[in-house]
């Protein structure tokens, strides 16, 4: 009877949690979809400064009625969900840290900081160094209209390019969670460090065929996405090592 009285409080406990994380997720996407230009200004920010000096004059064009309002309908979906996901974290950090020992949530605390960093970090490499970089690739391939030929311009829609630059920062902002995922591996035993190092080659390829499917099929954004994941790789068996020898040390110490 105690053991079903305890199943319901925690189970009571962590709906309590789930739902005030989706209330703050709400509240955030009420307030994003009031802002939900002045967001979208941000995130057209660098399609207008790849274009800023062309001779051509640029826009983005709908052609749907409806089309901007579900554009900033997503806008909005976005920002909450970029800015609930630090509050879910430690909502669930709050759930479980109850029946954690204190070495435990030392263990638990540098994962929970760094994993919204590591999003972050991704989200802000799409930002200001691949978008750029792909837009301009992309316009490379305008052409100029001659007596027999019709130009090739670029009519880039709303819609389009919005949910091209929010997919390319969940890609990014996800796979940037390589090395928390290699390190909570380590710390249950399922990988180590000379796993890790031994299986480099494999890891190299899969790592250029996930960015080839999370990317759009251009070179630009495929090897923006790989180089990064490659070099986080290298981290994480270093991570992962060091993590080893810190268990090492306990068990010495113990």
């Amino acid at each position: 009877m105690a053991d079903n009285n305890s199943f319901t409080s925690h189970f009571i406990e962590l709906r309590t949690r789930l739902m005030n994380s989706l209330v703050f997720i709400f509240v955030v996407f009420i307030i994003s979809y009031i802002f939900a230009e002045q967001i979208y200004n941000f995130l057209v920010e660098p399609y207008a400064n790849a274009v800023k000096d062309d001779q051509i004059s640029r826009r983005l064009i709908f052609t749907a009625l409806h089309e901007t309002f579900i554009t900033y309908i997503k806008v909005a979906f976005f920002s909450a969900l970029f800015l609930g996901s630090p509050v879910f974290l430690i909502q669930i950090y709050k759930f479980i840290a109850p029946g954690l020992y204190k070495n435990e949530k030392k263990a638990i605390l540098p994962y929970l900081v760094s994993t919204p960093i590591l999003f972050l970090l991704g989200g802000l490499l799409v930002y200001y160094l691949v978008m750029p970089l792909a837009i301009k690739f992309f316009l490379s391939f305008e052409t100029l209209g001659t007596n027999t030929s019709l130009p090739i311009q670029l009519e880039a829609k709303v819609n389009e390019y919005l949910s091209l630059i929010m997919r390319l920062i969940f890609a990014f902002g996800l796979s940037f969670q390589l090395p928390i995922l290699l390190n909570l591996l380590a710390r249950i035993g399922i990988v180590n460090s000379n796993y890790l190092k031994t299986r480099r080659r494999y890891v190299i390829v899969i790592i250029f065929a996930a960015a080839a499917i999370l990317t759009p099929p251009d070179p630009i954004t495929q090897v923006g996405l790989a180089i990064p994941l490659l070099l986080l790789y290298e981290l994480s068996i270093f991570t992962v090592r060091f993590t080893e020898k810190k268990k090492e040390e306990e068990i010495e110490n113990a």
